[in-house]
């Protein structure tokens, strides 16, 4: 199975200049002209995006079939949570591989300008004070849990924002583009939720995310060189159990290692090129590496102090300025799925990793209990 054609939109905190099947049909488009294909080569389309109260409109999949030339074909509407836009490209990547189509659109999308993210994720749960204010009220206490943990410097959080924000730089389709950002901003810039900064955290974004997925016989007719799939999983737990482990899920060390055991691979910081890793708020970032292996209990903070994740350090992560630069939520899994893809096609532009032969692309969503994960090849892989 691999990955033809990529296509994004310009993210924004507000695309006015077009509607929402509008925004679709940007990503679509421009996910077709880098394949070399029509609406008429497509077999099928995936959309997926977080809930509908994002936007409030009820199951758009029903009006934006005729956006994304789906009419008279099938159409699948995928939901994870912030998941979904790793999900989506994972549902459309099992009909190829299982040959029930030959190509697939996979499309992940958000307009939040339309609607109040923050406060659709601060719902009064009954019986109990609402005390929460979004993502980052529900987060903080597992990043100074971490924090606790593993005793890693204050200094961590704002060293991956100040990267994150410094890559985005060098991504024309990245929304917050900070000219002038440096690390003292970053540390200056307002607490919202201890520990997390203003800078620390991911923006509300317009936008959408395509990528055209196809077999071996797509793959030998596209004008560029594809990106090969060598494992992907998705796993799941509760948002609350007793024993839930908050700071390294057990839902996301299973996912890793069943896409490790597919692609073959035995020492992920030796054998992964580079990472976009789903990192909504800055600490993600130490967090992860831990999660996914790269780094044992309590060190992944280690890499990130030590210029490790840098756009030129042996593992580079989040190149293309990640969540905390651009964040539609829905399309953010995609996003994250598709640089990678990106990466070792050798067409992530300015971003690039200069000889990127396998990469890895990572979504979580809900309270932490919704992971997608694939692993890209710039090669085939064997059998």
């Amino acid at each position: 199975m691999a990955v033809v054609g990529i296509g994004q939109t310009g993210h924004a905190a507000a695309r006015h200049d077009v509607s929402l099947a509008g925004l679709v049909r940007e990503a679509a488009l421009r996910a077709l002209d880098d394949a070399g294909l029509d609406w008429a080569d497509l077999d099928a389309v995936v959309l997926g995006k977080a809930p509908d109260f994002f936007e409030g409109v009820m199951m758009p999949e029903l009006y934006l079939a005729d956006a994304l030339g789906a009419v008279g074909k099938p159409l699948l509407r995928v939901h994870t949570a912030g998941s979904v836009g790793g999900s989506t490209a994972l549902v459309a990547a099992g009909l190829v591989a299982a040959r029930v189509h030959r190509t697939v659109l996979a499309l992940a999308f958000e307009k939040q300008s339309e609607s109040n993210a923050m406060w659709g994720l601060s719902l009064p749960v009954p019986f109990q004070q609402p005390l929460l204010a979004g993502a980052g009220g529900f987060f903080a206490p597992h990043v100074r849990a971490y924090i606790r943990r593993s005793g890693a410097p204050a200094a961590v959080g704002p060293l991956v924002a100040y990267k994150d924000r410094r890559n985005a730089l060098r991504n024309p389709y990245a929304h917050l583009r900070e000219h002038g950002i440096t690390l003292a901003k970053v540390q200056a810039s307002p607490m919202l939720w201890d520990p997390i900064r203003y800078s620390e955290t991911c923006p509300s974004s317009d936008g959408a995310c395509a990528m055209i997925l196809t077999g071996r016989a797509g793959a030998a007719r596209s004008p560029h060189p594809p990106a090969w799939m060598h494992g992907g999983a998705m796993r799941s737990e509760p948002t609350l159990f007793a024993g839930k482990d908050s700071v390294s899920p057990r839902a996301g060390r299973d996912c890793a290692a069943d896409v490790y055991r597919q692609a073959g691979i035995t020492d992920p910081r030796r054998e992964i090129d580079v990472a976009e890793l789903y990192v909504p708020f800055s600490w993600y970032e130490p967090m992860w590496l831990e999660n996914l292996g790269f780094a044992p209990p309590g060190e992944g903070w280690k890499l990130t102090e030590a210029g490790v994740t840098e756009l030129d350090g042996d593992l580079p992560v989040n190149p293309s300025g990640g969540v905390l630069s651009t964040n539609p939520i829905g399309a953010s899994g995609m996003i994250r799925f598709a640089e990678a893809a990106l990466q070792v096609r050798g067409r992530a532009g300015e971003h690039q990793v200069p000889g990127a032969r396998r990469a890895l692309g990572h979504a979580y969503g809900g309270g932490a209990q919704f992971f997608a994960m694939w692993l890209v090849g710039a090669e085939e892989p064997a059998g």
